[in-house]
């Protein structure tokens, strides 16, 4: 949009209003377990405003896993009504302008779980972090679950070793830092991982955000809810302030409420 002012034209420019929608974990259909992030799911494509839209799906922490990639075409496609493309940085080996191309042209990013560390560093080797950063300033919805919710925010306790020596040991590993604030998967189903987040953010400035399977974290621009697809799962504000250690759970309510205060001890 332009306009005139005493003479000069000023060029102004239309904001995108961001949007992102971290799911904790739960289970889309995969053989033998039930879908039971449905409601999620279904906020996910009502924020694009389309009735079909196209969802990209990024498998690269799952090692590009076929399986998986049909499990979501048959919940996001054939149950959904999405037009589902997907993004195999390992096993096709694409092009940056590629890469670019079908990020920057879909209506939702979504992101896998599986090896949060090595999926970030595929993401940085090949300039899919950037281009993803690109996205969530255009507008396109950025969803994902367990390594695909960490990914958006600073820092993740993620179970990364695991993959690659079997170890139980969790670790912190970094974001794309589009929410300031680390933050923790399967709090629920994963009991480790209460401690070990305790453990993580005695070291850690600022707060976690940890979600129970069946919990997501909605922000919408500068504003957050919490949404649920099972009415007893539940999300937490945890931190450490002068040495007392805090967990608060975070209430699921309607209405948007400002982030600054959710990350602010």
């Amino acid at each position: 949009m332009n306009i005139y002012k005493q003479g000069k034209k000023i060029t102004t420019k239309i904001m995108s209003i961001k949007k992102i929608i971290a799911i904790g974990g739960g289970e889309i259909g995969r053989p033998g377990y039930p879908v039971q992030t449905m409601k999620i799911d279904k906020e996910i494509i009502t924020q694009t405003g389309k009735k079909n839209p196209k969802l990209l799906f990024i498998p690269t922490a799952s090692n590009d896993s076929e399986g998986y990639t049909q499990v979501v075409k048959k919940h996001f496609g054939r149950r959904l009504g999405c037009k589902v493309e997907i993004l195999n940085l390992i096993k096709e080996k694409p092009s940056k302008k590629e890469i670019e191309r079908k990020i920057l042209s879909s209506d939702i990013i979504y992101v896998g779980g599986g090896n949060t560390l090595k999926m970030m560093t595929i993401w940085k080797r090949t300039g899919t972090d950037q281009i993803l950063k690109k996205a969530h300033e255009k507008g396109i919805v950025m969803s994902g679950l367990s390594a695909g919710s960490i990914c958006w925010f600073k820092y993740g306790n993620s179970d990364s070793r695991k993959f690659t020596s079997g170890s139980k040991e969790l670790i912190k590993v970094r974001g794309l830092g589009l929410i300031n604030a680390l933050h923790c998967p399967h709090y629920d189903v994963e009991k480790y991982r209460q401690k070990d987040l305790k453990r993580m953010m005695k070291t850690t400035p600022g707060v976690a955000i940890a979600l129970e399977n069946c919990t997501a974290l909605e922000l919408i621009d500068d504003k957050y809810r919490i949404l649920k697809s099972n009415k007893d799962a539940k999300a937490y504000k945890i931190y450490w302030k002068k040495n007392k250690y805090y967990k608060e759970e975070i209430k699921q309510e309607k209405e948007f409420k400002p982030i600054k205060f959710l990350l602010k001890k």
